[in-house]
Formats: structure tokens, sequence, C-alpha cells
């Protein structure tokens, strides 16, 4: 996948807000990867992309009321059928990690990008998520070297916070399309 001033050319870019300018002279170490649905257990809808551009209407289901006032965004979303989206290029600090830490450095999003499939801790993902997952990542290796050995989940960066992409993500599966 070609990348152009941090830009997936092939993905549907919808640029959120809920970003900034990572620290003087740092670039993307560490890939971490997450799942979300919205409404909860709910796939499709427009309500990943309101949430990362701060559009969500709490008046659309109950639950958008306790994240309405979120500021946040991913680097990437994955949905179901592989179609990628795009929030914020990867030159830029995307909000994913929150309060975090990586081999004894904190504030992961300072040098990590987010990506997000669109899952929940409940369901296997499917193919067309894990072979765009694989382009993604190879195509980011290929810019930033050191996220090769640098490939964690949401679940390992903030333990007590969350649990995502969750048991259902196959980290053997997607590794070893890696290496093909």
């Amino acid at each position: 996948m070609e990348i152009k001033q941090g830009w997936l050319i092939d993905a549907r870019q919808v640029p959120s807000p809920n970003h900034d300018k990572r620290p003087e002279g740092e670039q993307p170490s560490l890939l971490i990867v997450h799942n979300i649905s919205l409404p909860p257990g709910q796939f499709g809808g427009p309500y990943i992309d309101q949430l990362f551009t701060n559009t969500l209407s709490e008046q659309d289901h109950p639950f958008f009321s306790e994240i309405v006032s979120l500021r946040v965004s991913a680097h990437c979303l994955i949905r179901r059928d592989g179609e990628i989206v795009q929030y914020v290029p990867f030159t830029e600090r995307a909000w994913h990690a929150g309060v975090s830490l990586y081999k004894g450095r904190e504030k992961c999003n300072d040098f990590s990008i987010g990506i997000e499939l669109e899952g929940t801790d409940e369901c296997d993902f499917t193919q067309q998520q894990y072979q765009q997952l694989v382009k993604i990542t190879q195509s980011l290796i290929t810019l930033y070297p050191a996220i090769e050995e640098n490939i964690t989940g949401h679940s390992d960066v903030a333990p007590n916070r969350k649990t995502d992409p969750g048991p259902h993500f196959d980290w053997a599966y997607y590794r070893s399309l890696l290496t093909k």
C-alpha cells in the first residue's frame, strides 16, 4: 500500500480534528492494534467516523451519552469488509492509546500508530481485516523499521483499562501472514 505524506493512497479519508504534532524528532516506532464497535456489538453505520470527528449524537443511541464528549481518534479503521478508513496521517499523533506504557515509555501516542479493527472482544475478526492489517503493517515497517519489533495490543499498553483487541484476535495468524 502506498503512503504519501502520511496518508494511505487507497484509504477513504475522514480527517479527524483529534490529533496533534508528535514531539520534536519523534518517529513512529510502535503499532497498537485496537477493536471498536458502535453501538457496542454492532457493525457498519457511520458512528465510528462520527466519534472520531466529534459529530456523534447522543440521541442516536443511549450508550452514546457516555462517550459523546470524548476527543479520540486512531490513525486507521479496518471495517469488517476490509474497507480502510484513515483519520489521522501517520506523521501526526492520533489520540488512541490514552494513559499508556510500553517497554518503560509512557505516553504511547507520542511514538505509536493506532489501528482499529471493527469488532469486539467476543467475536472473530474477518479474513479481509487480517489481510488489510498485514498490508498496512508491511507498508509502515518499510517507512518506520522499528515498528517490526514493536507491535502490540491496546490491552498490553493499558492493561488495567483496556482489553482490546481481545481474545479473538489471532496474534499467531497475523504474525504468520506478516512473514510471508
